[in-house]
């Protein structure tokens, strides 16, 4: 069973940068390196938001149109971590935000760490 931990959320002004980590463990039969990994976040009421994704190597990503250009993503395989920097971020970036790991048919979530921007 993948276990996947966020953490690095917290309370920031508009205009500012926070960086969130997901450790991932508990591999068996595969390595961190055979999941592609995503980003997500939600706010009550809302729907899950689809914020960055990065492929199994870490040589591609995509941005959902809310945060392209202002959040990056990454991840080292040989540490079991993924990243996801974000700059600028604005009143509506305040959610919580999960990790995801997808293999196959077979997808993880972590916990969630909340981020609130914040005059």
């Amino acid at each position: 069973q993948v276990h996947l931990v966020e953490s690095g959320g917290g309370v920031v002004q508009p205009g500012g940068s926070l960086t969130l980590s997901c450790a991932a463990s508990g591999f068996t039969d595969f390595t961190f390196s055979d999941y592609a990994m995503n980003w997500y976040r939600q706010a009550p009421g809302r729907q899950r938001e689809f914020v960055a994704a990065i492929t199994r190597a870490g040589d591609s990503t995509i941005y959902g149109d809310s945060v392209k250009g202002r959040f990056t993503i990454s991840r080292d395989n040989a540490k079991n971590e993924m990243y996801l920097r974000m700059d600028s971020l604005e009143l509506g970036d305040t959610d919580v935000y999960y990790c995801n790991a997808v293999r196959a048919s077979r997808a993880f979530w972590g916990q969630g760490t909340q981020v609130t921007a914040s005059s």
